[in-house]
């Protein structure tokens, strides 16, 4: 009978992070507002026209990276990873889009 009790408690403990999560968190970025937010509106695209196909998502981001602001984009789409990288300046942003899926892209 707990166990039932304690998978409903996390079910609506989901359901409430999933509502709250619909918003695209910015962990780290030292981008201009002008680059992050076209940066923000191809990665939340890619990651919402490929779901559950990563390499498909990072391939659309990289290329539509590159063509506007320039090569080499680098980029990472994963639900769980950390990282220590070298990138230019003004040129990293990582996010969380839907709550759990990350995105780091960078320039070097």
């Amino acid at each position: 009978m707990a166990a039932a009790s304690t998978e409903a408690l996390q079910f609506e403990d989901m359901e409430a992070f999933l509502r709250v999560a619909k918003y695209t968190l910015v962990k780290h970025t030292d981008m201009h507002i002008e680059m992050k937010e076209e940066a923000m509106d191809i990665c939340i695209t890619a990651v919402e026209k490929y779901p559950n196909d990563m390499e498909k998502c990072t391939q659309m981001i990289k290329d539509q990276m590159d063509k506007k602001f320039g090569a080499p984009w680098h980029v990472v789409v994963g639900k769980s990873f950390s990282y220590e990288i070298t990138y230019e300046v003004r040129n990293i942003l990582y996010i969380y889009v839907g709550g759990k899926t990350a995105v780091l892209l960078w320039k070097m």
